[in-house]
């Protein structure tokens, strides 16, 4: 079993930057793709970002490449979500997510474990 938490959402203006945090803890997860998705009012779940927990490998949604950065740290079993150059569009819930399955996952449904989400709002 793997316990997600997410934290450091809140409200930023257009242009701005947050990171929000994912602590993990549970089974050892190693090989785990750790995930990054997000879910607007009235929309789908979207895929936003991945990484390996090895580090060796990212992959980014085209709606975030370049302003976005996944990142995890080790020692502090965190993985967290740079969003930099915010725009009311990115406006959601932000979920973390851990995929027991080799290499980068995208789909939602490969994930095994999930967290509670926090509430990520860009006003323009």
């Amino acid at each position: 079993q793997v316990q997600l938490v997410e934290s450091g959402g809140g409200l930023v203006q257009a242009g701005g930057s947050l990171r929000v945090s994912c602590a993990v803890s549970g089974r050892t997860f190693s090989r785990y793709c750790m995930g990054w998705f997000r879910q607007a009012p009235g929309k789908e779940r979207e895929f936003v970002s991945a990484i390996r927990w090895s580090g060796d490998s990212t992959y980014y949604a085209d709606s975030v490449k370049g302003r976005f950065t996944i990142s995890r740290n080790i020692v502090q079993n965190t993985v967290y979500l740079q969003m930099n150059s915010l725009k009311a569009e990115d406006t959601a819930v932000y979920y973390c997510a851990a995929s027991s399955k080799a290499g980068l996952r995208y789909s939602s449904y490969e994930y095994d474990y999930w967290g509670q989400g926090t509430q990520v709002t860009v006003s323009s």
